[in-house]
């Protein structure tokens, strides 16, 4: 079994020295070094390199510079999404961002994880856990959402928050690590 399909099943892999990982690696930070130099007034530019980095991207999705994945490939981004300055997609797993989703300035999505036993993490090995943000949510400010977690539909996380558990739908969570504070009720309408 390859390294990547170790990868693609959620297994532990060396990332470091497989050859076709480490190429994908550098496509990838190439790509959005390019896209984080370009002029964001050359919209069609920004959107090219978006397409070409990232392996799903609906319409009127808006990403802010700089931005930084590890392979991209692995990233969807659904209709009407946006994501703030300073967002880094560890996309060693499917990072799956629904649609209409607001997602703050200096974004984490980690889905890597190495071993806690040190002579095995020094091994280089690690595996990857898918991350999902359903449809319709808001992730504050400096969030960070660790490997496995899905953020369930028209939920908010607030700013700072660490999520190390899946969040349910329609509520607020925050802290470090996030818990659900309360449920979104029709008490939270502004209009």
């Amino acid at each position: 079994m390859t390294e990547r399909e170790k990868l693609e099943r959620g297994l532990w892999y060396d990332a470091n020295n497989d050859e076709e990982l480490v190429g994908a690696r550098r496509r990838a930070c190439s790509i959005a070094f390019a896209f984080n130099q370009t002029d964001p007034a050359d919209a069609a530019r920004c959107e090219e390199l978006l397409r070409a980095l990232i392996g799903s991207m609906g319409e009127g999705v808006e990403v802010l510079a700089p931005l930084q994945v590890d392979y991209g490939c692995n990233v969807s981004i659904g209709d009407g999404s946006f994501v703030n300055h300073g967002a880094y997609l560890m996309d060693g797993a499917p990072i799956t961002i629904g649609r209409h989703v607001f997602i703050g300035p200096n974004f984490g999505a980690y889905t890597a994880q190495h071993p806690l036993v040190a002579r095995e993490r020094n091994q280089g090995i690690e595996r990857a856990l898918p991350i999902t943000i359903e449809d319709d949510c808001w992730i504050g400010g400096d969030v960070k959402v660790m490997p496995g977690v899905t953020i369930g539909r028209g939920s908010v996380v607030g700013a700072g928050s660490v999520v190390t558990k899946d969040v349910p739908e329609g509520v607020v969570a925050m802290g470090a690590p996030a818990k659900v504070v309360r449920p979104i009720t029709d008490a939270d309408r502004v209009l």
